[in-house]
């Protein structure tokens, strides 16, 4: 097991810590404690609804999103349980904890900005109000109420928030080496301040889809090998990048205002999957001096669940160590991330044959999610909740663990063998990218659901 040496506030009910005398002292002078993760992995409960040991959405998950179905073409909040949607606005008048009592209305909404913009206190207690009424172990007045569950088959999928602003980090340092290495050299692979701030860019909001979207091939200006001006034709080296992104959550910030490291958990409401759509050879011909532009905005997917920081607290890992340390501000007192498993399938439409091509983790990640909304918002950028924060491509040490076609098949060099007998070096028109992520306990694992999305041809020029 990992070891902490502090207390993250924001889960410390949810794990039991071993406290052991270390001979070390923290800085204020009293004895380190250490943390052992995984003590709640196996936290067992009982749910009105069935489910198999292996479900993505058992009750310890319970993760938010937004729906309608052919019935009701209504958007509104539900969470999954099970292989059912729990409809939210029909039991909305159920929150009358003594936070929720007086924002009842949150749960009527059409999106979870409203949700969203509320305390960790609110949320922890609505998470608790959600397990009471699911758990058979209660008198629950969900019990042989039916019409407030909707199985998930018949739910069409939305947005999970109205997405003000989006951000996309680049915070892996085996993604960020592997490129260095491939477009410059191993002895300077890394930037001089790559280690220093997790690098970042704004990206378009209006176009992040939620999974299921078709992305349809972009077109932009691409200057051939050895030529001195461009076309303008269809991307010909489009690529998938293997994203988890955070929500932000909490009263909106204003302009100026900093947030502390040590309260950014405040403000992070929970966590979707990502697929970074990107055209490689528009983004090679436009990416100097500014970063990417037309070979990003296209499209960008997530996955309609948003998966609470509550249910990813069981699977708190330490963190890699920062070498150098980081300036002050960057400095944090619970330096954690998450075990979340993921992978990356892709199916051809010509077969419709799933072959899984990457299996990283995001616990590989260098720059943590607080670090992140920490440098984003120094300066004095203001945030609000539903704002999307990306990771950046997520690459293990391994080349199974790349978290894009450009490193798995290093630039063009190589090839991905896929199950039907086809081979790529890029996305070919009608392939299917598929995302999946689970966090693993005993006897149970918190899912993600799916991000995917299939590459249709690019429109006619």
């Amino acid at each position: 097991m990992g070891v902490l040496t502090c207390e993250p506030v924001w889960w410390r009910d949810l794990i039991a810590p071993v406290l052991e005398a270390d001979g070390t002292l923290d800085q204020d002078g009293s004895p380190r404690r250490q943390y052992y993760l995984g003590r709640c992995h196996s936290y067992k409960m009982d749910c009105i609804i069935n489910y198999p040991y292996d479900c993505e959405f058992p009750i310890q998950n319970l993760p938010y999103g937004v729906f309608s179905t052919a019935q009701d073409l209504r958007k509104r909040i539900g969470v999954a349980i099970g292989d059912s949607i729990l409809d939210l606005s029909k039991i909305y008048n159920l929150f009358n904890g003594p936070l929720l009592s007086n924002h009842q209305d949150v749960f009527t909404k059409s999106s979870l900005n409203a949700l969203m913009s509320l305390t960790p206190e609110c949320w922890k207690e609505a998470r608790t109000t959600l397990q009471s009424l699911l758990s058979s172990k209660t008198n629950s007045s969900l019990q042989g109420q039916s019409k407030v569950f909707v199985k998930m088959q018949d739910a069409t999928m939305h947005l999970p928030a109205e997405i003000g602003d989006y951000t996309d980090f680049y915070s892996s340092m085996n993604h960020a080496y592997n490129v260095g290495c491939m477009f410059r050299d191993p002895n300077n692979a890394l930037l001089p301040n790559w280690k220093h701030l997790p690098v970042g860019y704004h990206g378009r909001a209006s176009s992040v889809v939620v999974s299921g979207t078709p992305i349809t091939r972009p077109v932009g200006q691409v200057c051939p090998e050895g030529a001195m001006s461009p076309n303008l034709k269809p991307s010909n080296l489009m690529d998938f990048e293997l994203e988890m992104a955070f929500f932000i959550g909490g009263s909106p910030t204003k302009l100026g205002e900093r947030i502390d490291i040590n309260d950014a958990h405040n403000h992070i409401f929970g966590m979707v999957l990502m697929n970074d759509w990107s055209a490689r050879d528009l983004q090679k011909w436009e990416y100097v001096p500014l970063g990417p532009f037309l070979a990003k905005s296209f499209g960008t997917t997530i996955s309609p669940w948003v998966v609470t920081m509550d249910a990813l607290a069981p699977f708190i890992v330490p963190n890699a160590d920062q070498d150098p340390q980081p300036l002050s501000y960057l400095r944090q007192n619970d330096n954690y991330n998450f075990d979340i498993n993921l992978t990356v399938s892709i199916k051809p439409e010509s077969s419709g044959v799933k072959s899984t091509v990457c299996r990283s983790n995001f616990k590989y990640m260098y720059w943590t999610q607080k670090q992140q909304l920490a440098h984003h918002t120094v300066a004095g950028c203001n945030v609000n909740p539903g704002d999307l924060m990306a990771s950046g491509t997520i690459s293990g040490p391994e080349p199974e663990s790349y978290g894009s076609m450009l490193e798995l098949c290093w630039k063009g060099t190589k090839t991905v063998n896929l199950k039907d007998g086809t081979t790529r070096k890029f996305l070919q028109d009608g392939d299917e990218v598929i995302i999946e992520g689970f966090c693993l306990g005993e006897g149970y694992r918190v899912g993600f659901g799916q991000c995917s999305g299939k590459l249709l041809p690019a429109r006619k020029i």
